[in-house]
């Protein structure tokens, strides 16, 4: 069975009912509405305890943004009694997107992101989903293939030789999703939440790159 609007809303408005006092009953609602209504793969991440990873590695290269398991990816499509019966295997988990699937993303610092944000709605150009991630950074989702085309389009846009704080995600990266947090750095947030025409057909980064390289290297330059 898949999920409707009205379905999404209805399993939205009986966990507000329930009070909101199961914690994995919440994670499991948030990820079904990422596979069934918006059509991203999810898979069950790390979480951060200040210094720490819940993964035990006391070396852990990247605390808290990571997943688990690679392999225990939640698929695009898959059922709220999907994803409870693969989430139940890591209670607790926080909420990773792998990158270069669904989308891309384009990583500029958030500051500069909001302004780029304003602008661009302003523009009218189209836009995909923005999350404000925990660390302090914007990531602004395009069309997959924008983190090889990369250094292509900063050329083409005169932005190749410019002080930019400006990077692009791509197949093997993943992020945090809202509601996740990455411990006491706080939780990630929507800037810009997915809408149905949004979560399956991002933009092509090359629409936003100049907004956003412009942004950013003003920001830089401050």
């Amino acid at each position: 069975m898949g999920f409707t609007i009205g379905g999404i809303r209805e399993m939205r408005s009986g966990s507000r009912r329930r009070g909101r006092t199961s914690g994995r009953a919440s994670d499991c609602t948030t990820v079904a509405e990422y596979t069934g209504l918006w059509g991203w793969d999810v898979v069950p991440g790390a979480r951060a305890a200040g210094p720490d990873c819940s993964c035990g590695k006391a070396d852990c290269a990247a605390p808290g943004a990571h997943p688990l398991d690679p392999d225990a990816l939640v698929p695009a499509g898959a059922t709220l009694d999907e994803v409870t019966e693969a989430w139940a295997r890591f209670p607790g988990a926080a909420v990773l997107l792998p990158v270069g699937r669904a989308f891309d993303v384009i990583d500029v610092p958030e500051a500069a992101g909001r302004r780029a944000l304003t602008r661009l709605e302003r523009m009218g150009l189209p836009l995909g989903p923005v999350i404000a991630t925990p660390e302090g950074r914007a990531h602004f989702f395009v069309a997959p293939g924008a983190a090889a085309e990369l250094p292509t389009l900063l050329y083409r846009t005169g932005w190749d030789d410019a002080t930019l704080d400006l990077h692009a995600l791509g197949a093997g990266a993943y992020i945090t999703a809202p509601p996740s947090d990455r411990g006491d750095l706080g939780p990630a947030t929507w800037l810009r939440a997915p809408s149905l025409d949004t979560a399956t057909q991002p933009p092509q980064a090359r629409l936003l790159l100049g907004t956003l390289a412009y942004v950013a290297h003003r920001s830089a330059c401050v």
